[in-house]
């Protein structure tokens, strides 16, 4: 592995006067691939190539690399679970930091009955939801079957059932342009509905969240309510990228989109969910503009029949 992966494909010609792997063997230990298609990663399936795809090992070296591509303007983008996330077809001119290898966790339990758990971005939040079902920590509950990392819940400001990410944050450990990792606690941090606003250029290593203990039963009981309401509302058997839209003052998304009558609108094989219309499923062969066109094509309908205007929550990148 490692830097043997260099080798594996042909550099992209977008990418090759800029960047040097002579230097970049210097920083990385991680494996590092080229010309790395997308839709094998993404939760629904469909991207174009990136120029460059790295999976840092730890903190340290998460900073070494965004110093380096910032140092060289080389535009980047950090990844967690891939979920929320739709590459377009021609790709991403530029490095793509996947954070999966970055699972560690640890926790403390304090004698008043708190519960302070630190997760590194990469940690699923499924993995923390069965630690809670474990040991018996409540707080974290409305996470139950939200597909992403604890990085990627952080800057979206994850939320359901009344609760969201920070609600149940401490701090977080900011890398920033230069490399340099830095604290930051809740008050100081800048969080609105569905998102947490950071500079472009910045990318969170890790999180603390401070949780309780409580009778284990209870919290198993409530997960699994959440699991299955999730199950019943939601199209799992196909590949998603989870909601499309934030919902606006008022309604759900997923009502508004089925009241204009767009739930089963279908093009190529993206396809806008018959059991939730906030949902776009992959059918087996979507391709990234099927999807964007339907997205397109919904908050046309919503404007001109509502006078709604939906802001996407999934994050759109890539030419």
């Amino acid at each position: 592995m490692f830097l043997s992966h260099f080798a594996r494909t042909s550099i992209n010609k977008h990418m090759a006067p800029l960047l040097n792997t002579e230097e970049f063997k210097n920083i990385v230990s991680g494996r590092v691939v080229f010309d790395e298609p997308l839709d094998c990663h993404t939760s629904i399936g469909v991207g174009g190539k990136a120029d460059a795809l790295v999976f840092p090992k730890d903190v340290k070296e998460l900073g070494r690399i965004t110093a380096y591509l910032n140092s060289h303007h080389i535009p980047y983008c950090a990844v967690g679970n891939w979920t929320n996330i739709i590459v377009k077809d021609n790709g991403y001119r530029g490095v793509i930091i996947s954070l999966k290898y970055m699972r560690y966790f640890r926790w403390n339990i304090e004698t008043d009955g708190k519960v302070f758990l630190y997760a590194q971005a990469g940690v699923k939040l499924s993995d923390m939801i069965a630690l809670c079902m474990k040991e018996g920590f409540t707080g974290m509950e409305f996470c139950a079957g939200i597909p992403g990392s604890v990085g990627g819940a952080v800057k979206m400001n994850a939320g359901a059932y009344g609760k969201e990410i920070k609600d149940i944050l401490e701090t977080i450990t900011l890398i920033d342009a230069r490399g340099h990792a830095h604290e930051a606690s809740r008050d100081s941090l800048r969080f609105t509905y569905r998102d947490l606003d950071l500079p472009e250029e910045t990318v969170i290593a890790d999180a603390l969240f401070l949780l309780r203990k409580n009778s284990r039963e209870e919290i198993v009981k409530r997960i699994r309510e959440i699991m299955n309401q999730r199950k019943m509302r939601h199209p799992l058997e196909y590949p998603n990228a989870g909601s499309i839209f934030k919902n606006p003052k008022g309604s759900p998304a997923g009502e508004i989109i089925e009241a204009v009558g767009l739930k089963g609108a279908r093009i190529g094989d993206a396809e806008i969910s018959e059991r939730h219309g906030n949902f776009i499923i992959n059918l087996g062969h979507a391709k990234a503009s099927d999807i964007l066109e339907l997205i397109g094509m919904v908050k046309d309908k919503v404007w001109r029949e509502k006078s709604i205007s939906l802001e996407t929550e999934v994050k759109i990148i890539g030419d």
